[in-house]
Parts: structure tokens; C-alpha cells; sequence
């Protein structure tokens, strides 16, 4: 079934022009916009209705039904009876009813790709691209197969990042907790005290006193600070702009930047060897995988790496040209798969390279920061109890002389 594209390109003569055209697929309106002596320089496929379910869908939901779909549809199932089946074993209502939707659509007339379209937050544009690849393929089992294996790839994947992000976060959230009680409400007792002996305090007192006042006096006022930038961030990441100045600063984060680029390189290498091995075309799953990097300075490299690509040049000619997000291994590993005419499988290969760089950064990251935090914590919390103490060592040498 042809699709309808949205396109943007110059003339011979460099003039800019637009149009939508009916294609096959992506590869086929390039070549009909050269062949016409138009350069494209954007290209979309045009979005058809969409239908949008309230509620939350998730990666685990899609798993189970692609692994289920996969096994059903390998035994011979037919498509609506196999929706029947998994109709009935779907917990989660609002997945429920995108299923029925899909059902009902497939029964008059739509393929499976079509239907999944029409439901964009349940269906990503990898998805949806494969399982149109699959079917016009006549390989829609291997497919759904190797997008089962993908997405539990991609959720182990996850999960490494959450733990390496949130361990840390919430050993730091308690040590920030536990040193703010204290220099909120136990130093204040303290400080009564020491006014009520009418000594002069050293120094390492009266610092500690006067942070304790100022978080006293402003409590109310940094948890809204930080409430405020949370916020801030959260509403930063909408923009495009946003993202990328975010994204810019994690890559460049002292050791949790490691971790989230050898992550996005996995999963933009996952993605792309899956799209390829699937016969997606290498412009579309160049794109799909951009996206799929969850980096937005990965992304953008990615897509302006497209246009070298069309331009006639190979895949590892352009990955050379970003040595500061690609390394070298990436690369050299991409450049075998290409000379061997097996690209897609060399992909998966670098991705399970990097899914293991990924685990040994994060047990890295973990050696590093609890030292780190336990050396943090037992120099401020040695720095209260001294301040503390010098007074009462002091109003001691006092009643000693008297």
C-alpha cells in the first residue's frame, strides 16, 4: 500500500520546494526526487489518523505482547484469532482496548502495521516500520521475534541506567537528610547552650552556627530552590533546545557521562542493526535509531550523518567523521560488518559490546562514589562534633583555672 510523504528539497538551480508524493517507501520517492532533479533534504512519512488511549502502556505490556503475538502467529494462528487470545490475557485496560481497536481494524481490511500506526504512544515508529517490513517481507514472525528479543534488551538496558542513577541519588539524598537535621534542629540546642556559658567560641563553632541559622532561616526557601529546578528542568526538556543543552551536560558529567553515552550507543546500535536485518531502508532506520539513541546530541549527529549517506557515503565513512561520540571500536566493528556484507548482525554484536561496557561502568561508578560519599560524610559529620566539642574543652580549661 503506497504511503504519502511530506518533503522538502532544492532544485539544480537552488531553489527551495515542497511537496507530498506517494511512495512505496522512503528509498523509492529519493530515487524519484533525484530522477526529477530535485536534492531532498527532509523527508517524513505524512501521519495518518491517530487514535490516543488515555492511560499508560508499558515497555513490559509490549514485551509480553510481542513475545505472545510472535509465538501465536508461528503456530499458525490466525492474526484476529491470535488478538482474541491475547485480548483476554492483557491486564492492563487501557493496552486492552488499543487491542480491541487493532482488531477491529485488521477485520476490515488493515494490516497489522496500519493499525499498530494509529496508536502512537502504544506503537513506536521502529515498531511500526519492522512489522511493515516484515509483512511486505513475508517475514513477519522472524520480526515479531527479533523485536521481542529487542525489547527485553532494552529493558534489562533500562534498568542498569535507573540503578546507576538512582542508587547514587538516593545515598546522597540521605546524607544531605541527615547532615540537614542536624545543623537544623540539633546545633540550635548547641548554640543556646554555648550562649548561656558566655565563652568565646572558636572558630570552627561559629561556622558551624552560622550555617545552621542560615538553613534555620531559609529552610522553607532552598526546598523550593530545589523543588524550582526539578521543575525548571522538567519544562526545559520539552523544547528541543532544551534537550540538548541537558543532554549536552550529562554526556560531559564526570562518570555518570560515560555510562549514559555507552548506553545510547547500545541502544542506537540495537536499533539500527534490528531495523537493517529486518530490510528497513538504511535512510529510515538511520532516523528511527537517531531517535532511539534517547540523546539528543547523538540524535542530531545521526541525522545529519543521513544526509551523508545519501549523499553515496558509507556508514563507517560517517562515523569517522564523529570520533567524539563514536569510538574507535565502534567503528572498526561497523566497518568489518560492512566489508563482510553483514552490517546488521556486526551491530548487535557492538551493542552487546557496550551492554557489557555499560554494566562494568556502573560497577565502576558504584566503587567510586561510595568511598566518595562515606569520606564526604565522615568529614562534615567530624567537622560538627568537633566544632561542638571545642567549647566544652574550652569552658573545662575556664573552670579549671578558676
Amino acid at each position: 500500500m503506497p504511503l504519502t510523504y511530506s518533503w522538502k528539497g532544492r532544485t539544480q538551480e537552488g531553489n527551495l520546494v515542497t511537496g507530498e508524493t506517494e511512495a512505496e517507501n522512503e528509498l523509492e520517492l529519493l530515487l524519484a526526487l533525484r530522477n526529477s532533479g530535485i536534492i531532498p533534504r527532509y523527508v517524513k512519512e505524512k501521519e495518518e489518523r491517530k487514535i490516543f488511549t488515555f492511560g499508560k502502556v508499558s515497555q513490559k505490556d509490549i514485551l509480553f505482547f510481542t513475545r505472545q503475538f510472535a509465538t501465536l502467529f508461528a503456530a499458525g494462528v490466525p492474526v484476529v484469532q491470535a488478538f482474541d487470545a491475547l485480548i483476554d490475557q492483557i491486564k492492563n485496560k487501557s493496552f486492552k482496548k488499543v487491542l480491541i481497536q487493532m482488531r477491529n481494524d485488521i477485520e476490515k481490511g488493515s494490516s497489522l502495521a496500519e493499525s499498530m500506526k494509529r496508536h502512537p504512544k502504544v506503537f513506536n515508529s521502529l515498531f511500526i516500520n519492522m512489522v511493515r517490513a516484515g509483512e511486505e517481507g513475508g517475514i513477519l514472525e522472524k520480526v515479531l521475534q527479533r523485536m521481542a528479543d529487542y525489547f527485553e534488551k532494552m529493558i534489562k538496558l533500562k534498568r542498569k541506567i535507573i540503578g546507576a542513577m538512582i542508587y547514587p541519588s538516593l545515598i546522597i539524598a540521605v546524607a544531605v537528610l541527615v547532615v540537614s537535621i542536624i545543623m537544623i534542629f540539633v546545633i540550635p540546642t548547641f548554640a543556646k547552650l554555648f550562649g548561656e556559658m558566655g565563652i568565646d567560641l572558636p572558630l570552627p563553632t561559629r561556622i558551624t552556627i552560622a550555617v545552621s541559622n542560615f538553613m534555620a532561616k531559609s529552610a522553607v526557601f532552598i526546598l523550593a530552590g530545589i523543588i524550582g529546578f526539578f521543575v525548571f528542568i522538567k519544562f526545559l526538556r520539552k523544547s528541543e533546545r532544551g534537550k540538548k543543552i541537558i543532554d549536552g551536560v550529562l554526556l560531559k558529567a564526570p562518570l555518570l557521562g560515560v555510562v549514559l553515552l555507552k548506553a545510547s550507543l547500545s541502544r542506537f546500535a540495537r536499533t539500527l542493526g534490528t531495523l537493517l536485518s529486518s530490510g528497513v531502508p538504511i535512510l529510515s532506520s538511520m532516523e528511527i535509531s537517531a531517535r532511539a539513541s534517547a540523546n539528543k546530541i547523538i540524535e542530531d549527529v545521526v541525522l545529519e550523518m543521513k544526509e551523508d549517506v545519501t549523499a553515496g557515503k558509507s556508514l563507517t565513512e560517517v562515523l569517522k567523521t564523529n570520533p567524539e561520540i563514536f569510538p574507535p571500536i565502534f567503528v572498526q566493528m561497523v566497518s568489518v560488518g560492512e566489508s563482510t556484507g553483514a552490517t546488521d548482525e556486526m551491530l548487535n554484536k557492538v551493542a552487546d559490546f557496550y551492554d557489557e561496557e555499560v554494566d562494568n561502568a556502573v560497577a565502576n561508578l558504584m566503587s567510586m562514589l561510595e568511598p566518595a560519599l562515606i569520606i564526604f560524610l565522615g568529614v562534615t559529620i567530624g567537622f560538627i562534633v568537633l566544632s561542638l566539642y571545642l567549647p566544652i574543652f574550652r569552658l573545662g580549661e575556664v573552670v579549671g583555672r578558676g
